[in-house]
């Protein structure tokens, strides 16, 4: 196992740790823990790219950490009462509805390449500015009044953009599949 991939599962790891702290109401060291996977993710991507060591095993595994961390986060805060439901359930369903695209896109056409799109990326960190903020704010007692409220509008914003985008992508590329496909049976 490549370092990039070690990175990724540790990541993996800490999602549990970070749930059960959030549930203890230790938000401080959620806080820090969050903060540790965010720059994980960053870090990871960057040593993938540095030293030629991007395997498809890591760009499977990457996504799906972020998703199991970012979607775990969004729904203990939204129980727990620190941010909205209706964010909470804008988030899962988007990220439900990709993963739930790219199983049927890969039915359709046995190819799936897992290459995020740009949109994709600034929703990450979107989601996961917003979520580190939240530990903080909330963690450190911090009074952010005024700038609280839009946060969420933000991570909509962004989570409506990317998954439009994906569900876009992914229409048009079975239609030409199918196009194509239609044409070799002729």
């Amino acid at each position: 196992m490549n370092a990039p991939n070690f990175i990724t599962f540790v990541r993996l790891f800490f999602v549990p740790i970070i749930i059960w702290l959030i549930i203890k109401d230790d938000l401080r060291l959620a806080f820090w823990l969050t903060v540790a996977a965010a720059i994980s993710d960053a870090l990871d991507g960057i040593i993938a790219k540095k030293f030629d060591c991007i395997t498809t095993l890591g760009a499977f595994l990457d996504p799906i950490a972020d998703k199991a961390l970012l979607v775990c986060l969004f729904i203990v805060l939204g129980h727990q009462g620190y941010i909205a439901t209706w964010i909470v359930i804008l988030v899962v369903f988007r990220d439900l509805l990709i993963v739930g695209g790219a199983l049927m896109f890969h039915t359709i056409t046995h190819s799936l390449e897992m290459v995020p799109l740009k949109i994709s990326k600034i929703n990450t960190a979107v989601q996961l500015g917003f979520v580190v903020g939240i530990l903080g704010i909330e963690g450190y007692s911090i009074d952010v009044d005024r700038l609280r409220p839009m946060l969420p509008f933000i991570v909509a914003l962004t989570s409506v953009w990317s998954g439009t985008a994906y569900v876009y992508l992914w229409s048009r590329k079975v239609s030409e599949y199918e196009a194509v496909d239609d044409d070799t049976n002729w």
